[in-house]
């Protein structure tokens, strides 16, 4: 099949991205690490000896500096519905997250510890029909918000990627309600025309 318009362009954008370019130079799987490295930074999200759950992790830069900040002496569980390379201490579970045998072995693998910070960087396959996507993306938040409301301690924290659009302000107000502080970022390496924001939660309630 030919390549389309869009695909080239996307191509040509991806190969000249300072960003694609300084994620290979420093050894990470995609550009999305800057995204997290940029939060932390201001945050301070990230710290030794935390139990990290990190949802959509695939291809693992995220899971890169969160197994830099926190193990050995902490425990990283990282899921996706795609392959992962392994990365060393890192507990990965493959398939989809709105299964409930999926979240039944994430709670076999957290064995009764409670989580310190959720990391959600997951979105659905996109179809291209904005109403469509978005409906798809909010139900993923839903569900890591969920999660977050049963196996989050007090005072931990959630970070959690969504698109602007429809339900987005009824998923920030019930994010107030979980924590005491809720933060809007968005990090350098995001694309402007991007209409993906993260929403951090602060000491869960």
């Amino acid at each position: 099949m030919k390549p389309s318009k869009t695909s080239k362009q996307w191509l040509q954008e991806h190969v000249s991205d300072p960003w694609v370019k300084k994620a290979k130079a420093e050894g990470y799987r995609s550009r999305a690490a800057f995204k997290l490295i940029e939060i932390d930074k201001k945050d301070r999200l990230l710290h030794k000896g935390q139990v990290v759950v990190e949802l959509g992790a695939a291809p693992g830069s995220w899971t890169q500096i969160v197994a830099r900040k926190v193990l050995p002496e902490g425990c990283v569980i990282a899921l996706d519905l795609l392959p992962f390379d392994p990365i060393p201490g890192v507990d990965f579970i493959q398939g989809d997250f709105s299964d409930d045998s999926m979240l039944a072995e994430l709670e076999t693998r957290l064995n009764g510890r409670s989580v310190d910070l959720v990391l959600s960087d997951i979105a659905p396959n996109l179809s291209g029909i904005a109403t469509m996507d978005q409906g798809r993306m909010m139900h993923l938040a839903e569900l890591a918000l969920d999660f977050a409301n049963q196996r989050l301690r007090p005072g931990g924290n959630m970070l959690i990627k969504l698109f602007q659009g429809a339900g987005f302000m009824e998923y920030r107000k019930a994010m107030q309600e979980l924590f005491t502080t809720v933060a809007s970022r968005k990090p350098e390496a995001s694309r402007d025309r991007s209409a993906e924001v993260y929403l951090l939660g602060l000491q869960r309630r």
